[in-house]
């Protein structure tokens, strides 16, 4: 029997609604297929840090980096909770592990589903129907506007000193002037443009064609570091001849992205160009309750739903747990292609055919013009998650 150790931080919010429904589909695995898990589950967050002095408990970055497998992040932040430097309290956690666990590429899957009308047209049917949004966007995670962030947030969630960029001034700017380094490097940009490409092959192409489409954003016409990220991207784009290149400026590519979405199929770009078209992208898909994600290096693995905290729907019983369930499903199917653990893959395919299901029915919360509560949703997935598993994946 093959044993996973998970850790599971529930953060602030409405992040602590939905692991309790990402606990209930990983119980279900486990009683339905031949894994086991060792769970460590962890207080986190702004609410935590206002209780009791500390984002998380000593030893828990340590913990993620050593022995979990595999990490859950439910939200992190609430009103009024900032440390003593002025920073988002519990900021060390989300981006203490981005930065030192190295999670380099933010992996977010946009799809229309079955049954759910995205937020641009009411009737999507007479625009998009299900399949022609079908696109993973790769965010790099470590490196541009937010380096000076994470960097301290990763010092500060490993009890180093805390590291600052230097002074510098600003020719024809007067007054009181705030900045941030915005850096790009050549290994940074070869890493996550890489696994870009390497997940194309794993895809079925652009729902327009069918081809396997790469596209590069960035604003390689006007700043120095996306055009080294945009050279990059040509360079590695020779080593996958089968693979067509595609590039768009950013400001370009956000029409594009609503106005034509079947022609996408994997997207990577910059940090902060990647935080902002995510969002956007999820109105695509049916809005945030919807939208899951993967944080990846080399050797770690931290899942989240991309929604936030949301603290005034926090305990309420009306947030859509499918953020949160797909990226249980992320999880596993990372598992399965990093430990070659087929089973694993088979689960992932489980939980996303219950998820459609569910989403295909009259069961949904009110983001998707339902009335049903987080827990009656997540009992569904499951319900229909446990008769996939009995069909498909026997018992050792």
């Amino acid at each position: 029997m093959t044993s996973y150790t998970l850790a599971l931080l529930p953060g602030d919010g409405i992040g602590r609604d939905v692991m309790l429904e990402a606990e209930k589909i990983i119980s279900v695995v486990e009683n339905n297929t031949p894994l086991s898990f060792q769970i460590n589950k962890i207080p986190c967050g702004g609410k935590h840090y206002l209780e009791t002095g500390e984002e998380w408990p000593e030893g828990s970055f340590e913990f993620c980096r050593d022995e979990a497998d595999a990490i859950l992040l439910g939200a992190i932040g609430w009103p009024g909770a900032k440390t003593e430097s002025g920073d988002l309290a519990g900021g060390s956690v989300i981006l203490g592990l981005r930065s030192g666990l190295d999670l380099y590429a933010n992996v977010r899957p946009i799809r229309l589903y079955d049954g759910v009308n995205h937020k641009i047209h009411g009737n999507f049917q007479q625009v998009w129907k299900p399949g022609m949004v079908d696109m993973v966007i790769i965010r790099e995670n470590t490196e541009g506007l937010y380096h000076s962030l994470l960097r301290r947030c990763a010092d500060a969630a490993q009890g180093r000193e805390t590291w600052e960029p230097g002074e510098m001034d600003f020719p024809g700017l007067d007054g009181e002037v705030a900045w941030d380094p915005r850096p790009i490097s050549r290994h940074g940009s070869e890493r996550v443009i890489r696994y870009a490409f390497e997940i194309a092959r794993r895809r079925n192409g652009a729902p327009v064609d069918g081809k396997t489409r790469v596209t590069c954003v960035d604003k390689s016409n006007v700043t120095r570091g996306c055009q080294l990220f945009n050279k990059i991207y040509h360079e590695i784009a020779e080593e996958y001849p089968d693979t067509e290149t595609d590039h768009a400026y950013i400001d370009a590519f956000s029409m594009w992205l609503v106005r034509q979405p079947e022609w996408f199929d994997v997207v990577v770009t910059p940090n902060m160009f990647g935080d902002i078209s995510t969002d956007l992208a999820s109105v695509l898909q049916g809005g945030m309750g919807i939208a899951a994600s993967a944080n990846l290096g080399d050797s770690h693995g931290m899942f989240e739903p991309v929604h936030g905290s949301a603290p005034k729907y926090a305990g309420k019983n009306t947030t859509n747990p499918i953020a949160m369930i797909s990226s249980v499903s992320l999880m596993f199917d990372w598992l399965g292609t990093k430990n070659n653990d087929p089973t694993c893959t088979a689960i992932s395919d489980s939980i996303e055919q219950a998820v459609n299901q569910v989403l295909s029915g009259d069961k949904l919360t009110y983001d998707l013009g339902g009335s049903a509560g987080t827990s009656e949703v997540g009992d569904l997935v499951c319900q229909i998650l446990e008769e996939n598993l009995r069909k498909h994946i026997p018992i050792a």
